[in-house]
């Protein structure tokens, strides 16, 4: 329908003028091939110039998308309105102690707390938490760390690791306060309150004392930003003096460390996506020093946890070898000595094409596997007697009643008779169950349900529908969907839609239940996340026929999930927009360049849209890791020519591209400000259309955002409102919203 003023042409609003940053030709050749980038100037952060350009994109977004700020105001009291603000989680035992968080009304963090357990000797009693009631607080309750007062006056704060000693006395904790991913460690005496003297500045995630509470253990990242030594500190010695347990050289491969689950090994991974190396330190030997499960020159992905079978020491093997979609064997640890191929490996869960076997897990008396079989993830236990042998028990699987869900293993302690799942779907809120190990008396084992997460607003699960769809790729592919409505939208070619995607790196978009999403729902916009290539719904395979030189399955099953939808016959197609975030922002700009006319509105979120330049660049954060995700284009002329046939920046054309917004953080170390600040500016100059490209900036957050949740749930409010009003779907359905 088109609008025709009559006013006189001085009545009306002035143009809007997006900023346009000045072009400075930066010669960018590789393999033969030139590149002129003309804002490439725009990565140097500490210029005025640039920072001024930022503000003034900031200043732009804001005044085009005023109009939406009643619009993101109503989002924003509807996610608040239907959040239980005073919550709080369910205890989990750890030793001696119930360990839980609390949340309370009008304050940004969390407040993390304990209550000493009882030993009754009744298992399932002992293991059973107690009873504890939001904003009440209970006898003998102990604050722990209350993040409303660590984050005082700073501009940003976030906890990146913790750690108990087992006799309980002592909690380490990692603080950031900048949004930059690099912690300081500090250790408080919970019988005192009082802090040691001992302080550790710049460590990455991961915390843990050893088991006898002298030594804390911590990683720390190289100038690119990749973990690459595990340290121990010695309590009570200066922190200069702390040794490298292990370092880390190979640019390609991360580094992390746990205690297994038996708390008698420091089991550090070395990997990446395509092969590991699992090194071993012996507590009751620690001079000994690290011993290697399987070098890394076999090529195999695996990953080990050394345990007591019977009381012979083992080692429990979830691996690829010989396996694509892995399997899980058990070897003595003296197999390890003779060559790989004369090893004598038990097979415990053998290869299935249609199981991804995700990883493998011990108690004291069972062993917990996590699998995922048509695109779901799912629990099994067994019994560690008779484990690799003829007696061998039958896995025993807890039984959820939905099609689509997402259920996975949330925390098992050693000596625990229950382990803790969580479990939610899109429309049932997060659930968090015990799992009673099976037994002879209760073979089947028992599901204890502790708390399903409370959706307030008069939120009802049967106001909506998710169903699983199949999209038919280019190549014939049949590309899993699930597509979530509002049960009262009618199927009459008139709604709104919106594709969502990632796509990259095996991660795959489970169902889950989400608060904000609701917002779109109500409004009658019928959403389909698309399960693409490159994620690792469908196992192993899913994965690598969505990476290095097959990385364009992921565009193309994106724009085929975009087709089926304009065909259900639940959208007008002229009224479906886009959205992704991180690996899922390049696929928003490769989308966009190829189907522009396929969407009214794009939102990416801090977009990887000039991949190939940031992977050029060997010294930027994290770009050897992605060499095995994109190919190396340093080093390999074919890469390079691929991955520039596709990365979003390169790739922008002459085309009436749709509304865009690209949403970044100003301190992001993973994908930076500098990439989508560029893109804005390549797509504003080529765009043939007259919509607005916009660029919102957070100045304090990092990857994730900012934050504090008043802060995130504004930041959601934000990009649903802008798609909500690019799709023309604002008012809410009869009867939806808050009640």
């Amino acid at each position: 329908m088109s609008h025709t003023s009559s006013a006189p042409a001085a009545a009306k609003e002035p143009t809007l003028q997006p900023p346009v940053a000045q072009q400075i030709p930066t010669r960018r050749e590789h393999h033969g091939d030139v590149f002129v980038d003309n804002y490439e100037w725009l990565r140097d952060k500490e210029s005025s110039e640039v920072v001024d350009h930022l503000k003034a994109e900031n200043a732009y977004q804001e005044a085009v998308t005023a109009h939406q700020e009643p619009l993101r105001e109503a989002m924003f009291q509807e996610i608040k309105g239907r959040t239980q603000e005073t919550d709080l989680s369910v205890p989990s035992r750890k030793d001696g102690w119930w360990y839980y968080s609390r949340s309370v009304e009008g304050k940004e963090y969390s407040i993390q707390c304990r209550v000493l357990a009882n030993n009754t000797g009744d298992p399932v009693a002992d293991w059973t938490p107690p009873a504890v009631e939001a904003g009440v607080g209970i006898p003998g309750e102990q604050i722990l760390l209350d993040g409303n007062i660590e984050a005082e006056g700073k501009p940003f704060f976030s906890v990146g690791g913790a750690a108990v000693t087992i006799d309980g006395n002592l909690y380490a904790y990692a603080v950031d306060n900048s949004g930059d991913e690099r912690f300081t460690l500090r250790i408080k005496d919970l019988r005192t309150g009082e802090l040691l003297p001992d302080v550790i500045e710049d460590i990455f995630y991961g915390v843990a004392f050893s088991p006898d509470g002298t030594r804390l253990f911590y990683t720390v990242v190289d100038d690119s930003w990749r973990p690459y030594q595990v340290k121990s500190h010695l309590l009570g010695t200066p922190v200069a003096e702390d040794e490298v347990i292990y370092q880390e050289d190979d640019v390609a491969m991360w580094l992390g460390f746990d205690l297994s689950s038996d708390r008698r090994h420091l089991v550090l991974s070395i990997g990446c996506s395509e092969f590991s190396e699992t090194r071993l330190l012996r507590f009751d030997s620690y001079e000994a020093g690290l011993s290697t499960v399987i070098s890394r020159d076999h090529h195999v992905l695996y990953e080990a946890e050394p345990f007591l079978l019977e009381g012979k020491e083992t080692l429990l093997l979830t691996h690829n070898k010989d396996a694509i979609n892995s399997m899980v064997s058990l070897v003595d640890p003296a197999e390890l000595t003779k060559p790989l191929a004369e090893q004598d490996w038990r097979t415990v869960v053998e290869h299935s094409r249609d199981v991804r076997v995700n990883g493998a897990g011990v108690t004291s008396t069972h062993l917990v596997l996590s699998v995922r079989k048509d695109t779901i993830e799912r629990v099994q236990v067994l019994p560690l007697t008779g484990l690799g042998t003829a007696a061998q028990g039958a896995p025993v699987e807890p039984a959820f009643d939905e099609e689509l869900y997402t259920a996975g293993v949330s925390g098992s302690d050693y000596e625990a008779p229950v382990i803790r799942m969580g479990y939610t779907s899109y429309f049932t809120p997060s659930r968090v169950y015990d799992f009673v190990l099976p037994t002879s008396d209760q073979p089947r084992g028992e599901l204890l349900l502790r708390k399903e997460s409370p959706v307030l607003g008069g939120y009802s699960a049967t106001d909506y529908v998710a169903t699983r769809e199949w999209a038919t790729a280019d190549d014939g592919t049949k590309v899993p969907l699930s597509v979530l409505r509002h049960a009262s939208v009618p199927q009459d070619g008139t709604g709104a839609g919106l594709v969502y995607g990632y796509g990259s790196y095996e991660m795959s978009m489970d169902p889950g239940f989400g608060v904000a999403r609701l917002s779109l729902l109500d409004r009658g916009i019928v959403m389909v996340i698309a399960h693409i290539r490159g994620g690792g719904e469908l196992g192993r395979t899913w994965y690598e026929d969505g990476k290095k030189f097959t990385k364009k399955n992921t565009f193309t099953d994106f724009i085929a999930a975009t087709d089926w939808l304009a065909g259900s016959g639940w959208v007008d197609p002229s009224r479906i927009a886009a959205m992704g975030g991180s690996a899922g922002g390049l696929l928003m700009g490769a989308v966009a360049n190829m189907a522009p006319e396929k969407y009214a509105a794009v939102v990416a979120q801090v977009p990887f849209v000039d991949a190939l330049t940031t992977i050029l660049d060997p010294e930027l954060p994290l770009s050897a890791l992605e060499w095995e995700e994109w190919g190396n284009p340093i080093t390999d002329p074919e890469a390079y020519a691929y991955m520039k046939s596709y990365t979003p920046y390169e790739n922008v054309k002459a085309a009436p591209y749709p509304k865009i917004a690209a949403v970044t953080s100003f301190n992001d170390t993973r994908v930076l400000y500098v990439e989508p600040a560029k893109w804005v500016q390549a797509l504003r100059s080529a765009s043939t259309g007259s919509e607005p490209i916009v660029m919102k900036i957070e100045m304090d957050g990092g990857h994730g955002g900012a934050s504090g949740r008043y802060v995130q749930w504004r930041e959601r409010a934000w990009d649903y409102a802008f798609i909500a009003d690019s799709l023309g779907a604002t008012e809410l359905l009869p009867g939806a919203g808050l009640k």
